[in-house]
């Protein structure tokens, strides 16, 4: 079986930035265990799949160890690829996926122009880190310590949350999927993040869209304000703008295409 496969620089206006996503349009889904294969062989954070519904597209994401309920750059680089390359004509696609319903539309005329993507708000709540948590990010004492479906982590400065260097195989048994960390923004950013999921298969995330639905209502409410630019510090680096509707946020990014080729697997 030849399957097409694209590659895309997701939150980022040019290649080698940003977060690359794997995407492989399916007429039909592949068996799960396939699916799972062809993440883990990519060996990126996430390998996007969808298939044609009607006006619309399934879509399902899987890093190299699961899959996983929401994802934003990929969601991101499947809608850019969509309307610039598979479907031309249309400036707006939707996605049926774990997380219901998602819409990306075009901001603008053109490959270079940003898309916004509506994604469900995830706000985080007080809780309790598990043993050893702390610690194994290295970076002191936090200001909070927050939980959603991830750690929300937050320290009091941009430096410190650039100067983490974590023990992964211990932040490995955190228990909770991933771990958010976020610091006042410097660089005349809002504020900065990071994001680590060494369980399920992502040491350190480039860009993680997903991260900012929990990231936009915690600084909007912090900092008193419903549009919020945001950059993620890791070694690739990517820029967001976020805002924030209530029990939606908003996601803007640009994208940067990179790559298209093909794959072979037995049928």
């Amino acid at each position: 079986m030849k399957l097409p496969i694209y590659q895309v620089d997701a939150f980022a206006a040019q290649v080698f930035k940003g977060n690359p996503a794997a995407l492989v349009p399916l007429d039909a889904w592949l068996p799960d265990a396939t699916m799972q294969a062809i993440a883990a062989e990519n060996n990126l954070s996430e390998t996007a799949f969808f298939v044609r519904q009607g006006e619309g597209y399934g879509l399902r994401w899987f890093t190299p160890a699961v899959e996983v309920d929401l994802c934003g750059h990929a969601t991101l680089a499947s809608a850019w690829l969509i309307l610039n390359r598979l479907d031309l004509g249309r400036d707006a696609v939707f996605f049926e996926t774990r997380s219901g319903r998602l819409d990306v539309k075009r901001l603008g005329e053109g490959e270079d122009a940003p898309l916004a993507m509506d994604f469900p708000a995830l706000p985080a709540g007080p809780v309790t880190p598990s043993a050893g948590l702390i610690e194994a990010l290295g970076g002191g004492a936090p200001a909070e310590i927050l939980g959603s479906k991830n750690y929300l982590i937050v320290y009091d400065s941009a430096e410190t949350l650039r100067g983490l260097a974590p023990d992964m195989n211990r932040l490995a048994k955190a228990d909770r999927f991933g771990i958010i960390v976020t610091a006042p923004g410097d660089g005349g950013f809002d504020f900065v993040s990071r994001y680590f999921a060494p369980a399920k298969g992502v040491p350190e995330d480039p860009v993680t869209g997903s991260a900012h639905c929990t990231l936009a209502p915690y600084w909007s409410k912090r900092l008193g304000k419903r549009w919020l630019d945001a950059y993620q510090a890791s070694r690739r680096g990517g820029i967001l703008r976020c805002v924030d509707n209530g029990d939606r946020v908003t996601l803007e990014g640009r994208c940067a295409f990179y790559l298209e080729g093909s794959i072979r697997i037995q049928a």
